[in-house]
């Protein structure tokens, strides 16, 4: 039996246990205090201590101070396995925190409980990002049980606060410790698609803005008195949108292969139909192609912003609540190279990079220099009513890494 196939076996035998780890971590909800939670700490003393039980014995906690949780800190968790190469690391980084349910009448279950059915395991966290984290987690556990070394050394990264900016998790360790090196090969199996093809590579920029326009209420009978600050915002948004067919360039690389600027989120204004708004709060979500710069977006913003202002006698003010500008992973990267070697050995199936309109935490490492991608096998219902991952894409994944941390491999001790 090679390598590979011992790796693999005890990988497959595994399922159940893989399981009940989910069953613990999605019992532990780890929000964030943007979400009304309390952070990740709870969540990542369990998971040490399940590590601890499967064997692994090199932990580093890489904390963030956080004085708005009641721990007062933010959790950051690297496992090391030592390979036979330590001039070069396989990272595995996954994120402990989730999102919140939502609305709880849409479930079909209980969301902190993870449900069995059908091959499925339904619960929040469950697909994200926990079958990537579980995943990681077995895939390392099967050298531990084998004797198998490595061929590099493995480390697995879980991170705190990828759900909202990721200021305390990723973020923090770029800025304040020296992990990575230039060669490491870095996956984050935190997105993909049904069949396990696409290796995200590049993003589109990202900002969010928060735009708030100031007018001067008045009666809804007396518009000649006011300033109409909601109709302001109104044609703000649609000048705004308007940009998807000014800054119109396409990448296939991408889908949709263009920029986007859509109007999202409307806080409230007035209570009563009879009153016309004084100031009015809208949210922007704009992802755009990398052959556009935020600079690019901002003048357009500014220009539009003025011409509203004088056509309405308001006042237009806004902030960026979230802003990410990325570079890509090579295409012919490594670690692009030698995941798909493993994709094709476990899925049978031909890779292919992409690049993605949502954020990951990849951005801020190749804009720190490093290559990363993008990777999972996922029906991507994260973030969803009744959220489930496949048990056969929980285990599959972990042999994908576990190839991956195989190419090479010391024999069998």
């Amino acid at each position: 039996m090679s390598t590979f196939n011992l790796l693999e076996h005890d990988i497959r035998s595994r399922i159940t246990e893989m399981a009940a780890l989910e069953r613990l971590l999605t019992s532990i909800p780890a929000l964030a205090p943007e979400s009304g939670g309390d952070g990740e700490l709870l969540k990542c003393e369990a998971l040490t201590a399940e590590l601890g039980k499967m064997g692994f014995t090199h932990f580093e906690r890489h904390d963030a101070p956080d004085s708005r949780v009641s721990s007062g800190i933010r959790p950051n968790l690297v496992v090391t396995i030592p390979g036979a190469d330590d001039t070069r690391t396989v990272w595995i980084m996954t994120h402990l925190d989730v999102v919140p349910p939502g609305d709880l009448t849409k479930w079909e279950s209980d969301p902190w409980t993870v449900v069995e059915k059908e091959g499925k395991l339904f619960g929040r966290g469950v697909e994200d990002n926990q079958q990537g984290l579980v995943a990681s987690v077995f895939a390392a556990s099967a050298f531990i049980r084998t004797g198998i070394q490595p061929a590099c050394t493995v480390k697995l990264l879980f991170v705190a606060d990828e759900e909202v900016g990721s200021a305390y998790g990723i973020q923090f360790l770029l800025r304040e410790r020296s992990l990575f090196g230039k060669n490491d090969l870095i996956l984050i199996p935190d997105g993909g698609d049904e069949n396990g093809q696409t290796i995200e590579v590049a993003e589109k920029n990202l900002l969010w803005l928060r735009i708030h326009t100031k007018g001067k209420q008045t009666h809804g009978s007396r518009p000649d008195q006011g300033a109409n600050a909601h109709l302001a915002a109104c044609d703000l948004a649609l000048r705004l949108n308007s940009l998807e067919t000014v800054l119109d360039k396409r990448d296939a690389l991408f889908n949709p292969d263009r920029s986007t600027f859509q109007p999202t989120k409307k806080e409230a204004n007035v209570p009563n139909i009879n009153t016309i708004p004084g100031e009015d709060v809208f949210c922007m979500d704009c992802r755009v192609l990398p052959a556009y710069s935020l600079d690019i977006v901002r003048q357009h913003l500014g220009q539009h912003a003025r011409e509203v202002e004088q056509k309405y006698g308001v006042t237009v003010e806004w902030t960026e609540e979230q802003r990410v500008e990325s570079v890509a992973t090579p295409v012919d990267a490594p670690v692009v190279k030698a995941l798909s070697r493993a994709i094709e050995a476990v899925y049978g199936q031909k890779a292919r990079p992409v690049g993605i309109g949502g954020g990951t935490v990849g951005a801020y490492l190749r804009n720190a220099g490093f290559d990363a991608v993008v990777w999972s096998r996922m029906d991507d219902t994260a973030h969803q009513p009744n959220e489930y991952c496949l048990l056969e894409n929980l285990c599959g994944d972990a042999c994908v890494m576990a190839y991956l941390m195989s190419e090479g491999s010391a024999s069998v001790r």
